[in-house]
């Protein structure tokens, strides 16, 4: 005669043989990190002795929820793979994400159909969504904010739907920093290439550089714009030499642009930092291959994508969170200046 087969080790069970409550149980379960280290080595003990299973889909039924997070770049595909800046945030974001009950789902929102992503996340396909690069055309966002919990990299240009969450660099104060650096070697005829002005960080980096300038009772109306990539700083450069008025300094708003820019000045054997002193933003790939190295300000990538993570889980299991969150940055010095 066959032997009766066991039950299926419960929650209930784990409980009680790890000596606490099944709110416990279901905490360890769900990688809550609000649980004391000894609880949960209890819990573990428990798990691995009743050989006990999550039922992840029951539980995902009886929660409602996806387990399953989107990380939405509102860019073409050819700017996403061309910049490093990207693939840092999302190191940061995985990383974090490894340790949880949550997947990370990558969605390259192309320009032809914005519209189609945000139907996406509205069809209950993920918990939350963590929004880079985002640019002031993309409002379906914003308004998504008040439906889906989501946490922006980068300060949005709107806030239709009232409580954002966003996790930054103080934009305005690096482009001071970098600005400050070269009036401090004794630079006075300053240009700046900005970045796109529907983009947050394309306005506060022209702003701090305003700034700077102003409080050093300077004036100059030596500015063009670029789209944060070489090719723009390529563009924007050649713009400002064309205008044949003289300057000995430019912060650049990107160290793409920078990379980009620092050809034109070679082509037109200008020297730098001897002509031309040159400072920018971003420590990555362009910043330290340029010939010569770039003054920049460094900002986290990986540590962003790591709050952003962070805070939106925080947020799908209800948590309060602050509104804006500022992570430091930092002046790395180089040749160029």
């Amino acid at each position: 005669m066959a032997e009766p087969s066991k039950p299926q080790p419960t929650l209930e069970l784990v409980a009680a043989r790890a000596g606490v409550s099944r709110a416990t149980v279901s905490r360890v379960v769900n990688g809550s990190t609000k649980v004391k280290a000894e609880v949960v080595e209890q819990v573990n003990r428990a798990i691995a002795e009743l050989k006990y299973v999550p039922n992840r889909a029951a539980r995902s039924l009886a929660n409602g929820r996806t387990n399953s997070i989107a990380l939405v770049i509102p860019e073409n595909a050819a700017k996403f793979f061309a910049d490093p800046y990207f693939a840092t945030v999302i190191q940061g974001a995985a990383v974090y994400l490894a340790d949880t009950e949550f997947t990370l789902t990558l969605l390259i929102a192309t320009e032809a159909d914005p519209a189609k992503t945000a139907r996406y996340l509205r069809g209950g396909n993920v918990d939350g969504a963590l929004i880079l690069s985002h640019h002031s055309d993309d409002r379906s966002y914003v308004e998504l904010a008040g439906s889906l919990p989501m946490v922006f990299g980068g300060r949005p240009m709107s806030n239709e739907s009232g409580e954002l969450h966003v996790v930054d660099v103080d934009n305005v104060a690096a482009a001071a920093t970098a600005t400050r650096t070269i009036l401090e070697s004794g630079r006075r005829r300053l240009a700046t290439i900005a970045g796109p002005q529907n983009m947050g960080a394309g306005q506060d980096r022209l702003r701090g550089w305003r700034e700077e300038l102003d409080a050093a009772g300077l004036e100059t109306d030596l500015i063009e714009y670029g789209d944060f990539t070489p090719p723009g700083g390529e563009a924007a450069m050649s713009a400002l030499l064309e205008r044949g008025e003289p300057m000995d300094g430019i912060f650049i708003a990107s160290a793409q642009m920078a990379f980009g820019a620092l050809k034109v000045l070679h082509e037109r054997g200008i020297r730098v930092p001897q002509d031309m002193s040159v400072t920018t933003v971003d420590n990555d790939s362009y910043a330290q291959s340029a010939t010569p190295p770039l003054t920049t300000i460094a900002q986290p990538a990986e540590r962003q994508g790591a709050t952003m993570a962070r805070l939106l889980v925080e947020l799908i299991g209800g948590g309060e969170v602050p509104e804006r969150t500022i992570i430091a940055t930092e002046l790395i010095k180089r040749a160029s200046h």
